[in-house]
C-alpha cells in the first residue's frame, strides 16, 4: 500500500515542528480503528461543525499486518445491519460468505443442537469475512477520504501511516501525542483502538484484568472433499471448543475457517506436527459433518485469555475493541463486541455535537463517561456469558458434562428456548 500523502498545511506545521489541532486522534487502523474513522466521516454529513479526525497506525496493510493477518471472523447478523447503518458493508458485502446453519454439538456426549437462519426470519445468521482482504479495503477507503478535499466535506481525515505512537501527555484542554517521525498531534479526544498490548493504555499505567485459560488456539484453513452449503459448527471437545466457519471457494476447492482450542503442550504439537498426522487428529476430534479433511493451510498458534479493563476511559481517552476488551473465541464475539463499541461512541459523540454544536468539546467528561456508561452493561453481560461457556464446555466434570448435555438437548426439543440464544449469537442489541 502507499503512504498517505497530506496536505501543505500539514507540511508546513511538520516544518515548523507545530502540533496538528485535531477533534479525535485514533490510535490504531486496523479493524476496530478503521471502522471508527470512517464511521465517523459519514456520520460527520449530520455534524452542526466539521470535526478533523486523525488515524496513526504503525504498518501499513499486508497479510502481516497483525490486525488484518490470514485469521477469518465471523460478523454476526447484528454487526453486519450496524456496518451497513456505518456506511461500511456495502464496499465489504463481496467479502462476505453467509452463515445459513450453526450446528452445536458436544464430543462424545448426546448434547447438540441446531440454529437455522429461516428459524429467526434472517437471510444469515452472520458473515465469514478474511480479515487480510477487509484489512485492503478499509485501509484504501482511509487513504481516498485523507486525499480527500476538506474544503467540500464536512470531516477532515489525516492518516499517519505507518507512524508509531511515541508519547502521549495529558493536559487540561488536550492529549498530546509525539509520533516516532516527528510528528506532533493536540487532540480533543484520543480513542485508542490499539489492541490488547495499547501503547495509550501502558503510557498511563492503566489496569488491565486478565485471565488465563490454560489454552492455546490453532487457527487455519481447511480443505474439504464436499460443499459446506453455508454450515458453521462448534464443537465442544475434552481440549475446549473447536469451531469450523464456511468459507469461498478457491480454486473449487470447498474451505472451512479452523479455530481450534488445546492445551499448551497439544497446541504446540499439532502446530508442527506433518500435514496427514493434523488432518487426522482434527477429523478424529471433530467426526465427518463437513465431510473428510484433505488438506489444511498455514497453521497459527495464539494464547486464549480474558482480558478487560473496568473502566475503558481516561482523560480526554476512550478505549475501544481489543483495547478495551479480548475474548476467548468460543462464540466468536470479539469484533462483534468491539464493534458496538464503536457505534456506541459514534453515538455519543453525534448526540454532543448536536446539543452543544459549534461549542462541542469532544473530549469532554460528557463524551467519555457517555460512552463508559453506555458500554458498561453490554460489556460486562458478554464478559460474563463468555467465561462461562468456557469453563461449562472445557471440562469433563460429569455435573456440568450432564448439564451441557441437557441444556443442549432442551433446545432442539423446545425451539422457543432458542431465540434468546440465537439472539446473542447474531448480535442483537437489546431496544
Amino acid at each position: 500500500m502507499p503512504q498517505s500523502t497530506e496536505s501543505a498545511t500539514h507540511q508546513v506545521n511538520v516544518k515548523a515542528n507545530q502540533p496538528i489541532p485535531v477533534d479525535i486522534a485514533i490510535v490504531g487502523g486496523a479493524m476496530a480503528g478503521a471502522t471508527l474513522a470512517l464511521g465517523l466521516l459519514n456520520a460527520a454529513k449530520r455534524f452542526p461543525r466539521p470535526i478533523h479526525i486523525a488515524v496513526i497506525e504503525a504498518q501499513t496493510v499486508t497479510n502481516k499486518h497483525p490486525g488484518f493477518d490470514a485469521r477469518s471472523i465471523a460478523i454476526a447478523h447484528g454487526s453486519v445491519e450496524s456496518l451497513k447503518t456505518l456506511g461500511l458493508w456495502q464496499s465489504l458485502a463481496h467479502l462476505g460468505t453467509p452463515i445459513s446453519d450453526i450446528h452445536i454439538s458436544d464430543r462424545g456426549h448426546f448434547g447438540m443442537t441446531e440454529l437455522n437462519s429461516q428459524q429467526f426470519n434472517v437471510s444469515a445468521m452472520g458473515q465469514v469475512v478474511e480479515l487480510e482482504r477487509v484489512g485492503q479495503v478499509l485501509f484504501e477507503q482511509l487513504q481516498q477520504a485523507s486525499e480527500t478535499d476538506a474544503a467540500h466535506t464536512q470531516a477532515k481525515l489525516s492518516l499517519f501511516c505507518p507512524a508509531k505512537l511515541e508519547q502521549i501527555s495529558a493536559s487540561t484542554e488536550a492529549q498530546h501525542l509525539t509520533l516516532d517521525t516527528g510528528e506532533r498531534i493536540d487532540a480533543k479526544l484520543v480513542v485508542a483502538a490499539d489492541g490488547l498490548n495499547s501503547k495509550v493504555r501502558q503510557a498511563y499505567d492503566l489496569p488491565l484484568a486478565q485471565q488465563h485459560f490454560a489454552q492455546q488456539g490453532i487457527i487455519a484453513n481447511i480443505v474439504t472433499d464436499k460443499p459446506h452449503e453455508h454450515w458453521a459448527w462448534e464443537r465442544f471437545t475434552e481440549t475446549g471448543p473447536l469451531a469450523l466457519l464456511p468459507m469461498s471457494d478457491t480454486q473449487g476447492q470447498p474451505r472451512l475457517s479452523l479455530v481450534w482450542a488445546l492445551d499448551d503442550e497439544q497446541a504446540e504439537q499439532l502446530q508442527a506436527a506433518p500435514k496427514a498426522e493434523f488432518l487426522t487428529r482434527l477429523q478424529a476430534a471433530f467426526g465427518t459433518r463437513a465431510g473428510r479433511f484433505i488438506d489444511v493451510g498455514e497453521r497459527h498458534r495464539y494464547p486464549l485469555s480474558l482480558s478487560y479493563m473496568q473502566r475503558p476511559i481516561y482523560h480526554r481517552s476512550v478505549f475501544v475493541g481489543n483495547a478495551a476488551q479480548t475474548l476467548h473465541p468460543i462464540a466468536g464475539q470479539g469484533f462483534n463486541l468491539g464493534l458496538r463499541d464503536v457505534v456506541s461512541l459514534i453515538d455519543v459523540i453525534e448526540q454532543t455535537m448536536q446539543t452543544h454544536g459549534d461549542k462541542s468539546d469532544l473530549g469532554s467528561v460528557a463524551v467519555t463517561h457517555g460512552y463508559m456508561n453506555a458500554r458498561q452493561q453490554d460489556r460486562t453481560d458478554t464478559i460474563r456469558n463468555i467465561e462461562s461457556l468456557v469453563r461449562g464446555f472445557s471440562n469433563q466434570h460429569w455435573p456440568l458434562v450432564a448439564g451441557r448435555n441437557i441444556g443442549l438437548r432442551l433446545l432442539s426439543w423446545f425451539p422457543m428456548f432458542k431465540h434468546p440464544v440465537a439472539a446473542k449469537a447474531m448480535g442483537w442489541r437489546a431496544k
